[in-house]
């Protein structure tokens, strides 16, 4: 780092979130996701007329199922994205190779609708063209929009959309496992379940430096809303079926 750039650091330079960025994606996912859907599961069976200990089978059986759906739905997607990026640049290099004219001029049009003046797009891309490296780089980066710092390792968004699936499940599932009254549970787990939202939207809006009120609130009406009428299906429901 330069002396300016130390002394602009130092002076109040705000850095990015860095290597954690590209999972904000799964953790917000996984605990939003386990926080709102086993409420509003516990919210259905509630007023379907379960009792407590149906009740718990029931949410530990979701939160299972849910965490299992979760790590497996993420790692297999993240895997066939890398996997389909990986092709595309087995197919860019051979591009690069035996259509340098046509990969040279994409690099142009690209640059230009950047706003780079035209004397300066010709020597940028003149000295892209001078390495296949940096060309396909560039490339990887202006045409498939994949920066490699910015890739998700399968199995750390598999492990984090899992993981934070159960603990997002548990102010859900906990409350029934003391063998309370399914509205006592229920009160219980609602209060929970919706700090939980709140807090989440705080703490994503503490990271985004948006207004945290506001987005803890989003959040915890959004799921509010969703329990309301998940305890509605779930009474008319039971009163059909029971």
């Amino acid at each position: 780092m330069t002396a300016r750039g130390a002394a602009e650091y130092e002076a109040g330079y705000t850095p990015h979130i860095g290597e954690s960025r590209q999972y904000w994606r799964d953790i917000i996912l996984g605990v939003n996701d386990g926080l709102v859907s086993m409420f509003l599961l516990v919210a259905g069976v509630v007023g379907g007329g379960l009792n407590s200990a149906q009740i718990l089978l029931t949410a530990i059986a979701g939160a299972v199922a849910g965490a299992i759906s979760m790590a497996a739905g993420e790692y297999l997607a993240t895997k066939s994205q890398d996997e389909v990026l990986e092709a595309e640049l087995v197919l860019e290099r051979t591009h690069i190779r035996d259509f340098r004219g046509a990969e040279l001029e994409q690099l142009r049009e690209m640059f230009t609708d950047m706003g780079l003046l035209s004397d300066d797009v010709e020597t940028v891309v003149d000295a892209f063209d001078r390495s296949d490296e940096a060309m396909l780089n560039a490339m990887k980066s202006l045409e498939f929009g994949v920066v490699d710092s910015e890739r998700r390792s399968p199995y750390m968004a598999m492990a984090i959309s899992g993981l934070l699936f159960l603990s997002g499940s548990l102010p859900s599932v906990v409350p029934f496992a003391f063998g309370l009254r399914p509205t006592v549970g229920l009160a219980i787990a609602s209060g929970l379940s919706l700090s939980g939202l709140f807090l989440v939207g705080v703490m994503k809006a503490r990271v985004i430096g948006s207004g945290r009120i506001k987005a803890g609130l989003e959040n915890l009406v959004i799921a509010g809303v969703g329990g309301v009428l998940a305890w509605f299906i779930g009474d008319m429901i039971g009163r059909a079926v029971f």
